[in-house]
């Protein structure tokens, strides 16, 4: 009883050996390909170095998405709502000569300038636009059909 106890013990203990060999094999083949052409650097230098990277990295994507999102907000400030109708606004002159173009923000936020083209002369108008509406002047049917379809084609390629 005292031999079959003895050698069930040997067995187990033989066993366990064989497992913690190979689970400090496979550590020491993964701490050998972590440290693989290093010299005289310690793995502890080797983990500062990489966590010193990770902290740069870190700071550098917080930076470039602040800097993204700051890009973006100014953005929708800039002209990107073209709208351009051409049109004969009399019927004795040849041609659609006048136009109404607009130049908006994301925010409907700009200019519409209207050219009538007659045999006499051009004139030029301007009106400023704030929220897709006239600030001093109230706009025609035309300036804000030109507007919709501005912000309708913007919609589109968006």
């Amino acid at each position: 009883m005292l031999y079959n106890f003895l050698v069930l013990s040997l067995i187990i203990v033989t066993i366990w050996l064989i497992v913690l060999t190979i689970i400090f094999w496979k550590m020491l083949s993964h701490y050998n390909k972590l440290t693989k052409g290093l010299t005289d650097q310690s793995f502890k230098s080797v983990l500062d170095k990489l966590m010193k990277d990770i902290d740069a990295s870190k700071k550098d994507s917080d930076y470039l998405k602040a800097y993204c999102d700051r890009m973006q907000k100014d953005g929708l400030f800039h002209i990107q709502r073209v709208g351009l109708m051409r049109f004969n606004p009399f019927k004795d002159t040849g041609g659609d000569q006048s136009f109404i173009l607009s130049l908006c923000d994301a925010n409907n936020t700009g200019v519409v300038m209207s050219s009538l083209y007659s045999r006499s002369g051009t004139r030029w108008y301007t009106k400023r636009v704030l929220n897709g509406r006239g600030v001093e002047h109230e706009l025609s049917d035309e300036e804000r059909r030109v507007l919709n379809e501005a912000a309708k084609e913007l919609r589109t390629k968006n």
